[in-house]
């Protein structure tokens, strides 16, 4: 009777492998938690400029070390200096901004009185009757809640613009991580797939899947947030409405979210615009804010990141949301690739158990 194989020494070795390698994952996920967004962030900047590294390592008889240089130099140039430059601005606009939110020469109470005069009587009984016109009150809530929400985005703005150790930290990791997966990615990703206990086609698909939903997400999602918080600043510059690049930047960050975003700054100014009586101020950010910041969304977004992703919308809105609720403003590329992964890993379970179970017409393909 053979020996049974439980007691055999390679299989106990590959027993307590597999729970170490689970031990010492985690412990290294613990170490790098602090920096995970710097870290996701030079893997995708990585992934989106590998293009442009194998054009130039072809031209450059395949120097890897001076490719990939020069494609850090030209991420500098397109995506960290613009960036530098325009949060220096809005760290002075910020900072403006909250001067004059605690020297009373910016009064939110002022503007919500000219709002309430001009609501109809039966309307203004009707909130009276709630206590929502209690203006003493009202003026003591907004006022604490703007200077603390301006004190909050001034310190962060600042904080960024003077160019603070924990942000030179970040960025000093993502550049460097990005250099190194520039250059060496592909032998780590070969590694990658050689480690993953997978079929060839099946880890084709989920390699597949997760580059495309990344390029698309990121790709996507920021040039509509970009080209949306410039149409609307743009408007409100064009209408007079104070710190423009604020409310620009603001807008972008909302255009991340799918459908609602960037409506959530310019209707409520053109709501105010109506009830003060600059009627045509109204109607121009009404159709500026529906017919062209509108327009962007609905027609560039499923195309740069729902084409691409072949994801419903609803998947991708919820998804992104969901994302950012639970991992902060990176929450808008992590939550659309993990539906990705989720959808693409059921479809191949679904496809291995129903080749499990028909093995027939599976031999006969």
């Amino acid at each position: 009777m053979p020996a049974s194989n439980d007691q055999d020494p390679g299989v106990i070795e590959n027993r307590a492998l597999l729970p170490l390698m689970v031990v010492v994952t985690l412990a290294l996920g613990w170490i790098l938690q602090p920096f995970y967004g710097a870290i996701m962030w030079g893997a995708i900047i990585a992934l989106l400029f590998a293009p442009v590294y194998r054009r130039l390592l072809a031209r450059l008889k395949w120097r890897r070390t001076l490719a990939a240089l020069l494609t850090l130099a030209l991420i500098l140039v397109v995506l960290i200096l613009p960036f530098a430059l325009l949060t220096a601005a809005l760290a002075q606009e910020v900072a403006q901004f909250y001067q004059q939110v605690q020297s009373g020469e910016v009064n939110p109470t002022r503007y919500f009185r000219g709002v309430f005069d001009a609501l109809p009587d039966w309307l203004t009984a009707l909130l009276d009757r709630f206590g929502l016109v209690n203006f003493s009150a009202l003026q003591r809530r907004i006022t604490a809640a703007l200077a603390q929400g301006s004190q909050y985005l001034a310190t962060q703005a600042l904080g960024i613009g003077q160019l603070t150790v924990e942000f030179v930290t970040s960025l000093f990791i993502t550049l460097y991580l990005a250099f190194f997966l520039i250059r060496d990615g592909e032998s780590l990703a070969r590694a990658m797939r050689n480690a993953v206990p997978l079929a060839p086609e099946h880890k084709r698909e989920l390699i597949s899947k997760f580059t495309t939903v990344i390029r698309a997400t990121v790709k996507g999602n920021l040039l509509v947030a970009v080209i949306q918080g410039a149409l609307g600043g743009l408007a409100f510059w064009v209408l007079g409405v104070g710190g423009a690049l604020l409310w620009a930047v603001l807008m972008a960050f909302l255009s991340l979210l799918p459908a609602i975003g960037a409506g959530l700054v310019w209707l409520p100014v053109a709501l105010y615009f109506f009830v003060t009586g600059a009627l045509w101020q109204a109607i121009a950010l009404c159709a500026w804010g529906v017919l062209v910041i509108g327009l962007v969304d609905n027609l560039l977004r499923p195309i740069l990141v729902g084409k691409d992703t072949r994801m419903p919308d609803y998947v991708v809105m919820i998804t992104t949301l969901g994302g950012m609720v639970v991992f902060g403003i990176n929450g808008f590329v992590i939550g659309p690739a993990i539906a990705a992964m989720f959808m693409a890993v059921w479809h191949i379970y679904i496809a291995t158990r129903k080749d499990e179970q028909d093995p027939v017409s599976h031999t006969a393909t």
